[in-house]
């Protein structure tokens, strides 16, 4: 199995964090949540896999680019 980056679109902070190490994740279903100028955007899988770490915790800031978490795909 592959490792796949799971990576920011944009530059905000961690509102929530929607899977959990190890939980099963179809391409497109929320990894996370961040915020940015008040609005909830979610970070989607890029591919199916299974979730092998998160990189960040709720609250964290983030940046454009910033790998978040990466699969097992």
């Amino acid at each position: 199995m592959a490792l796949v980056d799971v990576i920011s679109e944009i530059t905000g902070k961690v509102w929530k964090i929607e899977a959990e190490v190890g939980e099963e994740l179809e391409e497109d279903e929320p990894v996370v949540i961040l915020e940015s100028m008040k609005m909830e955007i979610p970070v989607l899988a890029p591919d199916d896999g299974t979730i092998a770490e998160i990189l960040v915790a709720e609250g964290d800031p983030v940046k454009e680019g910033q790998v978040i978490a990466r699969l097992e795909a």
